[in-house]
């Protein structure tokens, strides 16, 4: 029988190699995007994996109604990985009522809403699994980034209480909490800013394989007496 992954934000560098990486592991996927068509990772996953299966779903989790849209377009699923989002780089003083509006809806009301739909396909299963892909200002805060850093710290305490409220089912909820990873999202940094970052990094910036890998050892049998606890894959940036 087909087991099936939901990729919150597979249009992104690291959800992207998320999805390639969960495929390579037996994986069919539901793939989430906005506003970057999938069609051609689709076609790509279809073509190397042909017994698997690979749907692409849109939805703008700024939406209020987005996670039911995007629900309704599901109808199985053992496994959610959450690595949907964007960043806000601004003073507090000067993030918006709208930023924050915005912030909340991608990062935490609609993932969470995804969850509660699609929860009652977890008792089809013995095993299933809830990842969030957050971030380290979630744990230790960010100058410039307060508002970012309070919606990832939410995404931690809901996997801590979730986790409690699921394990009776078999639902195995943890967080990755990324440090640097190498992405477009960076392009804005200078040379000079990237190479005194790095310096404080003892293995130097991370990958999205990096991410990839701990989504997998998560959801694929490795680790399933973890639950509510969170991954640190930061290359001993926060220790």
């Amino acid at each position: 029988m087909k087991k099936f992954a939901v990729v919150l934000g597979a249009s992104g560098e690291i959800g992207e190699q998320i999805a390639r990486q969960l495929a390579t592991s037996g994986w069919s996927l539901y793939l989430h995007w906005n506003s970057n068509p999938l069609d051609q990772l689709e076609a790509q996953l279809k073509s190397g994996f042909p017994d698997q299966e690979f749907i692409s779903v849109q939805a703008d989790f700024a939406d209020s109604g987005a996670a039911e849209k995007f629900a309704n377009n599901i109808y199985d699923a053992s496994c959610i990985v959450v690595a949907s989002g964007h960043s806000l780089y601004k003073m507090l003083i000067d993030t918006t009522e709208t930023d924050l509006e915005k912030l909340w809806q991608v990062h935490v009301k609609n993932p969470v809403n995804v969850i509660r739909l699609l929860s009652p396909f977890f008792h089809r299963h013995q095993k299933s699994y809830v990842v969030f892909v957050s971030s380290i200002w979630g744990e230790i805060g960010a100058s410039m980034e307060t508002a970012y850093s309070a919606v990832k710290g939410a995404q931690f305490a809901f996997v801590k209480a979730y986790a409690k409220e699921m394990a009776p089912t078999g639902t195995r909820v943890n967080a990755i909490s990324p440090g640097f990873i190498v992405t477009k999202m960076n392009a804005s940094w200078t040379k000079e800013e990237l190479q005194a970052l790095e310096e404080d990094i003892p293995l130097g910036f991370g990958k999205p394989q990096d991410i990839a890998d701990a989504v997998d050892f998560l959801v694929n049998g490795k680790a399933d007496y973890m639950t509510g606890q969170t991954l640190r894959v930061n290359g001993g940036w926060n220790m």
